[in-house]
């Protein structure tokens, strides 16, 4: 096998790994690493104890690789658009990321158990601290690049992380704030240049020894910390254990990824967000599958259509906007190589947007819905019929129900809340709590379920219907309106590229819907007046009337979370007064 495949790349990590056994302890070959757990997925094995990601799934596929025993694609593949490539199989995967274990442990004095915040792009070195932090035992806490001083600040300070790992554009606000914070020992850049107070991430990983021993992991050991999105108050530090996101794919059959060791996915979340550490690190690796990545500075239909029609790539995930903004293009004048498979999650895909996709192109989208604390809840399995609306059935170890306020079960058909039994057994994919918040923690739960917050439906066949944060529900003249039914309407007029909708003051309806609404450049010049009641009368005729929009509010962007959630608080909030 021919290592590290570059073009035009000078990196660290182009130092070849020795031609020897890997260090760690010798573990049986396997065609599947997955099929090893069948026997726990039956009940018939308990959960183990000790388990480590890396050391139990990542160098076990570095084995079987070695042995000739899985395809010959890579395990990583990365571009950035300008004709850089990067290549890893798993050996190679285990070979860098001991170096950087070895960055972390010596050069950094980190310890099992502490913490460092990342904060890097769509870079392959985010994968690498990724497997180090694993096989250290080091807890990981994934920043996206958009983050403010002030959000640094807050992270650092909330979570006492010792280390941050960062880029030179990064660097700077990070400085301005690190004299606030008494727990920052070490900061680390990559970077081809220097700074100040800053090593060098890139230097010191050239000169480190690959030889490394994966820390004993206990499976309920804290492994990774992702900070809420904070549509509602300030984010929540939410901790997630080797059990909960290393261990649970093992178990979880191939339920929401079409995936196996020929296959290649590309997910286009930030890597700030938890679906990039599910559907790019833990539930592809599992599968022995090849993760491709580009670098995607800015989000460009042309370059996603274009990449996937130059790269294998099987699986596709993004959230509805990317589908929303691709079903913009004539996609006839596209070829995809390869794509089979498409996964929308985050929040839900308008029908409208799932039938231009699939016209287009011939291929479904699956829609998928979790939150942070649980990693995927529902999911479209492949072969599941597809209901448009509909996020699909409960995922493999979770009993999901629709509950009321007094956590009893409603029947097929009424409106309630999501959730998820955690009772008389906690699900092993569930967060472990939110750190130094046992109030936030309790609140989560609602007698023997975990309750989401989300309102929802469940039909007689055990599909599930997303109606709305619990929050966002609208009350208008008795009538309850979920926004998202209202927002679905909309976006199939074809002057509307996205929209978002709230409660509104009203003084003889109590509150009234209020839609804000992106036109398409098509329309940017129609008369406004005009086109507001064009939109009313629309969504009269494709939902209930009731539902319809009395107020309209042209703007230019609406806001978002950085994980690209539309904050409708936010919204709402101004439209009340209340900012």
């Amino acid at each position: 096998m021919k290592l590290f495949k570059l073009q035009s790349l000078k990196f660290w990590w182009t130092l070849k790994p020795p031609n020897r056994a890997l260090h760690g302890h010798p573990r049986l070959l396997a065609s599947d690493v997955h099929s090893q757990y069948e026997s726990i997925r039956r009940g018939k094995q308990e959960i183990p104890k000790y388990f480590n990601y890396a050391s139990d799934v990542l160098d076990k596929w570095s084995e079987i690789e070695k042995a000739g025993k899985r395809p010959p694609n890579p395990a990583f593949w990365w571009i950035n658009g300008k004709g850089e490539e990067v290549k890893w199989s798993f050996e190679e995967l285990g070979f860098l990321s001991r170096k950087v274990a070895n960055v972390l442990t010596k050069e950094c004095g980190l310890q099992k158990g502490d913490r460092l915040i990342v904060i890097l792009p769509r870079i392959p070195e985010w994968w690498l601290v990724n497997v180090a932090c694993m096989r250290a035992g080091i807890v990981l806490i994934p920043g996206v690049s958009q983050l403010s001083a002030k959000d640094i600040l807050y992270r650092l300070q909330a979570s006492k992380a010792t280390c941050i790992i960062t880029t030179d554009k990064v660097a700077p606000a990070v400085d301005s704030v690190a004299s606030e914070c008494q727990f920052l020992k070490t900061k680390l850049m990559v970077s081809k240049d220097s700074r100040e107070g800053w090593l060098n991430f890139t230097e010191l990983c050239k000169n480190q020894a690959a030889d490394h021993s994966c820390v004993k992991t206990r499976i309920q050991d804290p492994m990774i910390i992702f900070f809420t999105s904070g549509t509602t108050g300030s984010p929540k530090m939410t901790q997630h254990s080797q059990g909960s996101l290393g261990f649970r794919p093992l178990l979880s059959e191939r339920y929401w990824l079409d995936l196996t060791p020929s296959g290649m996915i590309w997910n286009t979340a930030d890597t700030g967000w938890i679906l990039t550490s599910v559907a790019s690190v833990y539930d592809p690796w599992v599968f022995g599958s090849c993760v491709f990545i580009h670098n995607l500075p800015q989000t460009d239909s042309a370059v996603i259509l274009n990449t996937l029609c130059s790269f294998p790539i099987d699986v596709l995930v993004g959230a509805p906007t990317l589908f929303r903004m691709l079903v913009q293009n004539d996609l006839s004048g596209y070829k995809f190589m390869n794509l089979k498979y498409c996964v929308s999650g985050g929040e839900p895909v308008n029908p409208e947007v799932m039938e231009q996709w699939k016209s287009q192109t011939g291929v479904d989208i699956h829609e998928v819905y979790g939150q942070t604390e649980t990693g995927i809840i529902c999911s479209v399995f492949k072969g599941m019929k597809i209901k448009p609306g509909s996020m699909g059935k409960a995922a493999p170890l979770y009993d999901v129900q629709i509950v009321d306020k007094n956590a009893n079960i409603l029947p097929p058909g009424q409106q309630g809340e999501i959730a998820v039994r955690s009772k008389p057994i906690r699900p092993l994919g569930f967060f472990s709590e939110y750190v130094d918040n046992p109030k936030k923690t309790a609140e989560t739960e609602r007698g023997d379920f975990y309750v989401t917050g989300d309102r929802g439906t469940m039909d007689e066949d055990g599909y599930f219907q997303f109606i709305g944060r619990y929050d966002d529900i609208i009350i208008s003249s008795g009538y309850r309106i979920g926004p998202f039914e209202v927002e679905s309407a909309l976006i199939e007029h074809p002057a509307v590229v996205e929209a978002a909708v709230v409660s509104s003051p009203d003084p003889l309806r109590g509150e009234v819907v209020k839609a804000f609404v992106i036109l398409s450049p098509a329309f940017s010049s129609s008369d406004l007046k005009s086109l507001a009641q064009d939109l009313q009368d629309h969504v009269k005729k494709t939902t209930a009337p009731y539902k319809y929009p009395r107020k309209v509010e042209f703007v230019q962007e609406l806001p978002k979370t950085i994980t690209g959630k539309i904050k409708r608080n936010e919204l709402r909030d101004k439209e009340w007064g209340r900012m």
